[in-house]
């Protein structure tokens, strides 16, 4: 018995009880009004709800009558051992072995599709993170965002949720002026411009924009710097994209910012539109030559210029026109994964929505990470002041990098110990996890060589308390993985498969999936290597949700 079954089971229970109390009206009572938990002590059971305490006052009852209520009703389903009644009306519940074990099999049986749920289904979500200038290679911090960003996009999907992630390529301002201007003087062995981009990367794009057009020297100054810009652009473009498939991360859209502002057949841009559509909506005034979104009427702490005086747009505008373009593609719900240096955006972003005519605390989402380091990390060779994902990733490996990046909240403050990292022991997380996962498929490698099979599963034959307590972790995996979706947090995820490893650990310890000696194979080794099974797959699908591979063998 699963948490869904056992819930509906509730819900039989208690929907009778509320409709005898309140004369037929069961007070539009749900399986979301009854939440069930895992107790933190074993021994008060399998499964823990406080409905009856939620409920008392809607059914006009004792919340510890209420619960004996509950009990009684509960103690007659099959599936469930005992029920008892503890405090003010907490009710505990103890399943069979029978019940409780024949979730191995369902699991085995579903595969990678364990854990998936419908949670946030009907939800168009636009996820945008990275977003890095395309003018120098991704750093640490990127690394960050990037990790985090995916496995965020991996559990929504996970929970049912319509998805896009995409990158936004700052392609337009004066730092792609600036970015070629640094390209053309490094064609020219000349020093770097005073506000121009410096690095080894820089003579290295010199050198490839050189080899596609030999002629580009013979060209005069403004017209070098022009298609040093394109040509340099699309090579960087093309370096972090392949840094970042590398890093097992993969973007559905990259737009391009110079979308916002183009112009074609003499048509308004989409900055051009985006003013005219927040001034329908009302919070859009002009004053001494320039155009202002009345921001401050959703908690921004100053209004916005739009356009200046001299008919120049801000960059306000592009984020209002990309806000807008978002919406129209059919997002619904757009969000942000951003630096702490741009925390000054959440209010812009938010009132943003509100002028937009969407719901600031509904439609937008800011999410701000925190800085990284790395202890003992090296300035990139190439760019000089950062630490490059491409350095970081061939140093640690991709799944180090994933696992560790995604284990935490995005808004914590994060110091990697490259020392742990690349331990091949217990100490390093993903390493405990993946070797968990490895340790099941050679469990089921020497259970074939030994002739034990899944021919047989007798669930109720799981009654020792590792088998339990393992049982009892993958129970939770489903609500897991939604509540990560829910608050953003995939960090969750890791923490839950660091917990299921040490269970597992614990009955490998204890419970033989392979008879001693010359001993038959009985049922029960047969049901366990279904329950090893089935936590290899959580692990397995687990790992997947952070991006983060699952080797077979270590």
């Amino acid at each position: 018995m699963d948490p869904a079954a056992l819930s509906t089971a509730l819900l039989a229970v208690i929907v009778p009880l509320a409709e005898a109390r309140r004369e037929g009206s069961s007070a539009g009572i749900t399986a979301a009004d009854l939440p069930l938990e895992r107790p933190k002590n074993r021994d008060h059971g399998d499964w823990a709800s406080n409905a009856a305490l939620k409920l008392s006052k809607v059914v006009g009852a004792n919340p510890r009558e209420f619960a004996a209520e509950i009990a009684a009703g509960l103690e007659s389903v099959d599936g469930i051992a005992s029920v008892e009644v503890a405090g003010p009306g907490f009710i505990n519940i103890r399943l069979d072995a029978a019940a409780a074990g024949a979730l191995a099999k369902t699991v085995v049986e579903q595969g990678a599709a364990f854990g998936t749920n419908d949670s946030q289904r009907g939800n168009t979500i636009n996820l945008e993170f990275v977003s890095a200038n395309p003018t120098g290679p991704l750093h640490i911090g990127h690394t960050r965002w990037a990790a985090l960003g995916d496995a965020i996009a991996r559990v929504l999907l996970a929970s049912g949720a319509t998805l896009v992630r995409e990158f936004y390529i700052n392609d337009a301002g004066a730092q792609m002026e600036r970015f070629g201007r640094s390209v053309v003087a490094a064609l020219h062995g000349e020093p770097t411009p005073e506000d121009g981009y410096v690095g080894a990367y820089i003579a290295s794009l010199a050198e490839r924009v050189a080899a596609a057009r030999p002629d580009i020297r013979d060209l005069d100054r403004a017209e070098q710097i022009t298609l040093a810009t394109e040509l340099a652009y699309g090579f960087q473009l093309g370096e972090i994209q392949a840094s970042l498939e590398r890093f097992n991360v993969h973007f559905d859209v990259w737009f391009s910012e110079r979308t916002l502002h183009a112009r074609v057949d003499g048509q308004p841009s989409l900055v051009d539109e985006a003013v005219d559509r927040l001034r329908e909506q009302g919070h859009v005034f002009d004053d001494e030559g320039a155009v202002w979104v009345r921001t401050t009427d959703f908690g921004d702490d100053k209004d916005r210029v739009i356009r200046r005086s001299n008919g120049e747009y801000t960059y306000f505008a592009a984020d209002a026109a990309y806000y807008l373009n978002k919406g129209d593609r059919g997002y619904a719900h757009k969000i942000y994964l951003l630096g702490a240096d741009h925390h000054g955006y959440v209010h812009r972003l938010k009132a943003l929505a509100g002028a937009a005519g969407d719901d600031p605390e509904k439609d937008i989402e800011v999410l701000i990470g925190q800085l990284v380091s790395i202890n003992g990390a090296k300035l990139s060779k190439r760019a000089g002041n950062i630490i490059e994902l491409d350095d970081l990733q061939e140093w640690l490996g991709t799944d180090a990098l994933r696992y560790s990046l995604a284990r935490y909240p995005a808004d914590s403050p994060l110091t990697l110990d490259p020392e742990i990292l690349q331990k091949r022991t217990n100490d390093n997380p993903v390493f405990y996890v993946q070797y968990a996962h490895a340790r099941t498929h050679n469990v089921a490698r020497n259970a074939a060589d030994s002739g034990v099979d899944r021919s047989d599963f007798a669930p109720e034959l799981l009654e020792h308390e590792t088998e339990s307590a393992l049982l009892g972790a993958l129970q939770e995996y489903p609500r897991i993985v939604a509540y990560a979706a829910e608050v953003r947090e995939p960090h969750r995820v890791a923490r839950y498969l660091e917990e299921l490893a040490g269970l597992y650990h614990r009955w490998y310890d204890n419970c033989r999936v392979i008879p001693l000696g010359d001993a038959p194979v009985e049922s029960v080794h047969r049901t366990r290597l279904w329950l090893n099974d089935a936590t290899g797959q959580v692990l397995r699908n687990g790992l997947a949700l952070l991006g983060v591979s699952a080797p077979e063998r270590m």
